[in-house]
């Protein structure tokens, strides 16, 4: 029988609890809803208000993975939705994940959050600036940290404070909270940061995507500042081997990175780190310490 549970007033089914979805450490589905729950706090502030797209898995990670935008079918009517309409499809919706009863539905589904940088109520105008910086092999988050680093001070030096994260996966997010701009606007700062970043710091950036370019350097993908992109929302477990969470980082952390596995952190390790720091990217949402692009 599927077990019935009450969140916030609303009736959830949750199935399948004992489902392993990650065999390389046996870690469940149960233990997937028990994660989200544990960080729904700083999990919605960054999900709050922006419409939300789902990498899903529902066999786990080894089990086919796709994209869904569009609301799922059997959305229950109180998930609050956004009109998010598209070129190919003018009356396009999607989800909001606004509160505990929402992000437990959606955790049930098996899912990483991808978020865009700006909100539903805005489309198009971002609040946010993403860099994402990923390593062709044999470079790791190592030489990301590196990157890293030079990129904050550039931003610092336009008035702009930086804030990173782990993707994850393999690299490292850079995130900048600015006053609300036009998407294309921040994509245009963001390249021009990205081709700087080629010049200065020669044979260690590309900031083109091919793959040709990439292999040992490290690829300052400016794109997802585009409207139509979305990146991995901070703390999302993501889809890979094992329970990996996209994770806030200190710059400290960052620039005493001498290993890859320094910077990988599981759905077991958040909850001490949020003890100790709480939410690192917590200033994101704080309209006050969001700054003009130069």
């Amino acid at each position: 029988m599927t077990p019935i549970t009450e969140v916030e007033g609303r009736r959830l089914a949750l199935s399948n609890l004992d489902k392993i979805l990650y065999p390389e450490s046996g870690f469940t589905k149960g233990e997937v809803l028990h994660y989200y729950a544990t960080v729904a706090e700083p999990l919605l502030a960054h999900l709050r208000d922006r419409p939300v797209s789902f990498l899903r898995y529902p066999d786990g990670v080894e089990g086919q993975r796709f994209f869904s935008k569009n609301p799922p079918p059997g959305t229950p009517s109180w998930v609050k939705v956004a009109s998010v309409p598209r070129s190919d499809a003018p009356g396009a919706e999607q989800v909001m994940v606004q509160d505990m009863a929402s992000l437990i539905w959606a955790a049930n589904l098996v899912v990483e959050f991808h978020t865009p940088q700006w909100k539903a109520d805005e489309l198009a105008v971002a609040d946010r600036l993403i860099l994402d910086l990923d390593p062709g092999p044999p470079a790791t988050v190592v030489e990301c940290c590196e990157v890293a680093l030079w990129l904050r001070e550039r931003m610092a030096a336009d008035g702009l404070q930086a804030y990173a994260k782990t993707s994850g996966s393999k690299g490292l997010h850079l995130t900048v909270p600015v006053e609300p701009t036009p998407s294309d606007q921040v994509s245009a700062y963001a390249k021009r940061l990205a081709q700087e970043a080629e010049r200065e710091l020669s044979g260690l950036v590309v900031h083109r995507m091919a793959r040709a370019l990439r292999p040992g350097k490290v690829f300052v993908d400016f794109s997802q500042n585009a409207a139509a992109k979305t990146t991995a929302t901070p703390y999302t477990l993501r889809a890979r081997a094992e329970p990996t969470v996209s994770t806030p980082v200190t710059w400290e952390e960052v620039a005493a990175c001498e290993e890859p596995g320094q910077l990988v952190f599981h759905a077991g390790d958040i909850g001490g780190r949020m003890e100790r720091y709480g939410d690192l990217l917590s200033p994101l949402n704080d309209p006050g310490q969001a700054r003009p692009l130069p």
